[in-house]
């Protein structure tokens, strides 16, 4: 338990882990600092931190529920499978048939123990994915700003606030930026409280007005802080409500009341007649778990009802004899259709599956995502830090009356002093970037010098500066930076002429009066510093280029000029130069400013920020590259292959965008090749998005592939458009503006490092690396997964089949008594569900993908497991299995025997019923061997299990590697090999138990059968490839190469006007 006192005192609320001098909100953030020992510039160092974690223990709020191992063994005992098994065995005790009844308390047993270690693993899985998926905190250790999961942060930690962040722990703040919590949970207080930073208080003070703490759980509603953390744990405040917030829901189902809160008798019963059914229901699993988990459950059920008839058949062809023979047979023939292992194999593959993801970088929070991702045939990301490195470096800076800066190469994005500074007199419409290149090599200009006589550079370094919540700064181990990306890359640039904000803080004496944080709205973030030395107040802006200069209304045009009016000449010319900047894949900024005459509240006074952005004067633009990731271009290539489109939905400028998705591939690289209606929708901006009505985006030729000036409106009418093209869409998002789309979406993915807790929240995954390669680790998984799902459902279903033909057809084999000698024993049917079933399906829910897993279309979520093909494939491999069962207990009994069926040869062995208990022997075999067989088929379903890699050189010896390869399905199946051997020969146990005779000539009838079953497999399957090549060649065509299958649909045809292409395609 987090912040367990050794010394057993009590805790004093608002007090530290390890008590201060006063509580932390009656001392100074210095104070607090030094008695804490904590690092208010650097953090903790990593050593520290790991040693405070040993010393205070887990953030957490008390003992987790974690893993209850009785509860999984009730779950073992108490469902609808096991309870059908111990009916089962209480029916064979009752009519005295010891033997079988053991046989079936046996499986009960092992199916028990098999089944309580297997899921009481996949629930510690799950358990550790779940921390995974929790709340974490942005950090600064080592003067690095880093991801930490909330239950790892430690008293002293300093920690970064932002808009949609849950507060980790009972925090100190340092610093607060119209900062503001929803403290509703602890205090009751709908409305959000502001902090204050500065203000100490009386150490009696309640919490509810610990103006300068921000309390453990709550949510950052607005604005920034930072903060040195005191409390963790069950030492928080919301650590003393800690059982409040575990409380459970209610079971039952509320009474419906009349609004004076009475309720008439039928009311009552409706209430608990639905608390029923829900009991019921949650008993057979039809209404918990996911959506596969519900189907299964009521596949079971149905199997259940065939279960029943089947039995009825056995009884009504032996005219409902009371032989008990005949009874146990029936029993177990309804047995055989019952898949025990069903659920518990799905459970199993599920949490495997989601262990894999996170080996890959991705945390599943919600299991029902598991089966969406292999349906996604559309993927929206996010540009910045998804598809880029998200390292950004300021490129190219632009002054209407300066001309333009440009900075050299640079290996270190931190690093000020790397990469030379030059100037050019030109705007960057007018430069020719090849040459500009050519001239800069082995030359550059001092910042000193560009910094000479030039007022209006150093006006704009200080919007560049001031306008930034990015940190800069050098320790002995180099440069080092914590904040936004965009704002780190920015302060950089400013930093190279030495006119950064430490700078202009302390030796040019801004003092920070207020901030209005970026608003994905109004894509503008201002600042007002005041200089009192000058006795001057000032408003510094940066944003989107079009928004900063809409809101501009002087600019200093030229060289040596005064402030002159922004005409809308000028806006163009603006506009031209930011093209020619994004042309070169730069994400471009504009800056602006104004003097602010108006008197100053305080730092926490409210402010019109309409009028604060009003009336600016432009001083340039900033154009920052941020390159795409080496691996993006191939994961976009991969998502083609597989069928998944991607759309990117960014905030940056359409050029911008428009360059980096041609650069990964989303777009086609010849747009001259694509009619211009469907150019035209393939890259549009939001705001031309926002502005056509739904029924115009669905005439739209094509959905767009880049959105550009993205809102989170606009997120949400994409997904929306989607949804009515059938199309299944995953959507990234970080911000907490992103959590309706990302809700809104068939799978949300927040990203684990820049996402917000909010954005987590909402989401269905999240990626640990922000890295679009991951969603594309996901999508495979997913349909890895499902494969795997699809294969170990066909197994089981196909020996149900198989069991089912060959028992209730083996009925018309009869003795001279008029009942029916049955071709598998009651105990051997046992044996056969428990040897073939389980562990083998649990091989395969583990089977790594198929290599062309990648290269087939996204599966239908409407079909799920029981597609066309797994159908016809059960029917064919069950019926496959049964006709040759029936033929081997045909052949010894009838080709090689006298036929005789001899008398009570259900019951006990006698010389007349040897040839029958040899031909049982062999059936037994042949149907164990096909189902063992048929697992290691299965683990493609269509290559050759002699050919399962495409491009494998070992011809002959390949599948020895592939069997091999996954351990948990070779050794499965080679104890179901084995442990045929004892039920054939040692004595009592084969004639007795099992109602069978050890067979000596009659293995040849056996081999020569497992090669039939396995010939016919693999023609099956070679038939199947045959009909889907024939197919793939006749929709995809031939020869085409990979872009120009994806865009194939958007290409202008050979004698075909773009009208007609227009037409074409709307009426697709």
């Amino acid at each position: 338990m987090g912040g367990t006192r050794k010394d057993g005192e009590a805790h004093v609320s608002g007090q530290a882990n390890k008590p201060l001098s006063l509580p932390p909100h009656a001392l100074s953030s210095e104070a607090v600092s030094r008695e804490i020992g904590a690092d208010s510039e650097d953090g903790l160092t990593a050593v520290e931190a790991k040693s405070r974690l040993e010393a205070h223990g887990r953030n957490e709020l008390g003992d987790a529920a974690g893993v209850n191992p009785a509860r999984i063994l009730i779950r073992q005992i108490a469902n609808a499978m096991m309870l059908v098994l111990i009916m089962a065995a209480a029916v064979s005790f009752g009519i005295q048939s010891y033997i079988e009844g053991g046989v079936i308390a046996a499986v009960i047993i092992v199916n028990i123990i098999v089944g309580f270690f297997q899921e009481f693993n996949a629930e510690k899985t799950m358990e550790s994915l779940r921390s995974l998926s929790s709340p974490t905190a942005s950090a600064v250790r080592d003067g690095k700003t880093e991801v930490v999961p909330t239950a790892e942060i430690v008293p002293g930690d300093m920690v970064e606030l932002k808009t949609g962040d849950t507060v980790p722990a009972d925090i100190r703040l340092l610093e607060a930026v119209n900062f503001e919590t929803d403290e509703a949970l602890l205090t009751g207080e709908s409305l959000p409280v502001q902090k204050n930073a500065q203000a100490t208080f009386d150490p009696d003070t309640g919490p509810g007005d610990r103006l300068n703490v921000a309390f453990s759980s709550s949510t950052v509603t607005k604005g920034r802080a930072r903060g040195i953390m005191f409390a963790t744990g069950m030492k928080t405040e919301i650590g003393t409500i800690a059982n409040a917030l575990r409380a459970t829901g209610k079971k039952t189902r509320p009474v419906k009341r009349k609004p004076d809160g009475s309720a008439r008798p039928h009311r009552y019963a409706e209430a608990w007649g639905l608390t029923a059914a829900d009991f019921v229901g949650h008993f057979l699993g039809v209404n918990i778990g996911t959506p596969l988990q519900r189907k299964l459950s009521k596949l079971a059920i149905l199997l259940f009802g065939i279960a029943v008839v089947c039995a009825i058949i056995v009884l009504a062809a032996n005219d409902f004899s009371k032989n008990r023979e005949v009874i146990i047979y029936a029993v177990a023939t309804g047995l055989s259709m019952i898949p025990a292992a069903l659920i518990v194999v799905l459970t199993i593959t599920m949490a495997a599956g989601t262990k894999r993801m996170v080996q890959r970088h991705v945390i599943v929070r919600k299991l029902d995502s598991l089966e969406a991702l292999g349906a996604v045939t559309d993927i929206c990301s996010d540009k910045t830090g998804t598809l880029t490195q998200g390292k950004m470096v300021a490129k190219r800076a632009w002054l209407p009356s300066k001309g333009t800066y440009s900075v050299g190469t640079s290996s270190d994005p931190y690093d000020p002093t790397a990469g030379e500074l030059s100037h050019n007199k030109c705007a960057p419409n007018e430069i020719e970037v090849e040459s500009e290149t050519t001239e800069q090599n082995g030359r550059g200009t001092s910042h000193e010098d560009l910094l000479k006589d030039n007022p209006q550079l150093k006006d704009y370094l200080t919007v560049a500066s001031l306008a930034n919540l990015a940190h800069v700064h050098e320790t002995g181990e180099g440069w080092k930076a914590r904040g936004d990306p965009t704002e780190i890359a920015i302060q950089v640039f400013a930093s190279r002429f030495n006119w950064n904000r430490e700078h202009l803080t302390k030796e040019e004496s801004w003092s920070h009066v207020a901030e209005f944080p970026f608003d994905s709205d109004v894509k503008k973030m201002s600042v007002i510093f005041e200089n009192k030395s000058l006795d001057k107040k000032m408003v510094f802006t940066k944003g989107a280029v079009e928004r900063i200069i809409a809101s501009c209304n002087m600019v200093r045009w030229e060289e040596g000029s005064k402030l002159t009016e922004m005409t809308e000449e000028r806006r163009e010319r603006i506009l031209e130069n930011m093209e020619a900047l994004a042309a070169q894949g730069l994400r471009v900024l504009a800056l602006a400013s104004r003097e602010y005459s108006s008197d100053i509240g305080g730092s926490n006074a409210d402010y019109d920020r309409a009028d604060i952005e009003k009336d600016l004067t432009f001083q340039g633009l900033i154009g920052l590259y941020d390159p795409p990731r080496i691996e993006s271009a191939g994961a976009v290539k991969q998502c083609h292959q597989a069928g998944v489109a991607v759309h990117m939905l960014t905030g940056d400028h359409p050029g911008t965008a428009r360059a980096i998705a041609a650069q990964v591939g989303i777009i086609p690289s010849n747009p001259q090749n694509v009619a211009k209606e469907v150019a035209d929708s393939m890259v549009m901006t939001a705001n031309a998005f926002d502005k056509l009505s739904n029924e115009d985006i669905d005439r739209l030729p094509v959905l767009p592939l880049v959105i550009a000036r993205c809102s989170p409106n606009t997120k949400v009418r994409m997904i929306e458009a989607l949804h009515r093209r059938k199309c299944f869409a995953a959507m990234t998002g970080d911000g907490v503006n992103d959590s309706p789309s990302l809700k809104r979406a068939d799978v949300g993915i927040a990203m684990g490092q820049a996402g917000s807790d909010v954005a987590k929240d909402a989401s269905d995954i999240v990626l640990t690396d922000d890295n679009f390669a991951s969603i594309l680790n996901a999508v495979e998984e997913g349909r890895r997964m499902f494969d795997n799902i699809k294969k170990f459902v066909l197994h089981l279903l196909s020996e149900n089949i198989a069991q089912a033909c060959t028992l209730l057809i083996g009925l018309a084999f009869k003795d001279s008594s008029g009942l029916s000698v049955f071709p598998l024993s009651p105990v051997e049917i046992l044996w056969v569900i428990m040897i073939t079933s389980g562990m083998p399906d649990m091989g395969l829910g583990v089977e790594v993908a198929a290599p062309d897993i990648m290269a087939r279309p996204p599966q239908s979520l409407k079909k799920g497991v029981f597609t066309m093909e797994v159908l016809v494939d059960m029917l064919v491999y069950g019926f496959w299995m049964a006709a040759l069962c029936l033929t081997s207990f045909s052949l010894i009994l009838f080709g090689f025997g006298d036929g005789g069926l001899g008398t009570n040869c259900n019951d006990s062995y006698s010389a007349e019923c040897d040839t029958v208990f040899r031909a049982r022997a062999t059936t037994f075999v042949c149907l164990i061997w096909f189902a063992l067989f048929l697992a290691w088929e299965l683990i493609n379903m269509r290559r050759s299990f002699f050919r399962m890699q495409p491009n494998s050189k070992k011809y002959f010896t390949q599948w020895m590697h592939d069997v091999w390869r996954n351990q948990f399905l070779f050794w499965a199946i080679m104890a179901g090999f084995v442990t045929v051997f004892p039920t054939l020969y040692i004595p009592v146990i084969n004639r007795v138990v099992f109602k069978h005779e050890g067979i000596s000539w009659e293995w040849g009838v056996v081999f020569i059968e497992a090669i039939l079953f396995v010939g016919g497999v693999e023609a099956w399957k070679w038939g199947k490839r045959f009909y889907y090549r024939r197919r793939a060649i006749k929709e995809d065509g031939k020869g085409m190469d990979l872009e120009s299958k994806v865009f194939e649909q958007y290409m202008i045809p050979r004698n075909a006007s773009s009208e007609e292409l227009a037409d074409e395609k709307m009426e697709r």
